[in-house]
């Protein structure tokens, strides 16, 4: 099982609905997290601890996360997908760049 951990800024749009794309794909863990302290789910190190690969929105979501926890990511991969602020929940528009960003990092065909 390979553990997907995808964070934003507030963990409400982009990153939950990937969380929930992704958990329908078999041999993978998703979660999700937002690196905002007022997040719906706040980032911990547990969550970086847990995953096996971490995926960022933006660019500025990665030097956050290294600034901020940069002690817990040795050996951690993480991926900037360049995805703007610019959808809604589960938006299908968003599901679809989402799947043509990710599924080719992780191999899976469409």
């Amino acid at each position: 099982m390979k553990k997907l951990l995808f964070i934003c800024s507030q963990n409400k749009l982009r990153s939950p609905t990937v969380e929930a794309v992704f958990s329908e794909y078999e041999g993978f863990e998703t979660d999700s997290a937002g690196l905002d302290r007022h997040a719906e789910v706040p980032l911990s190190t547990e969550a970086i601890r847990w995953a096996d690969m971490i995926f960022v929105m933006e660019k500025p979501h990665k030097s956050k996360l290294s600034k901020n926890f940069q002690p817990f990511l040795k050996d951690k991969k993480i991926i900037c997908l360049d995805i703007p602020d610019d959808y809604e929940y589960m938006e299908p528009a968003l599901i679809e760049l989402l799947k043509q960003k990710v599924l080719p990092i992780l191999r899976i065909k469409k």
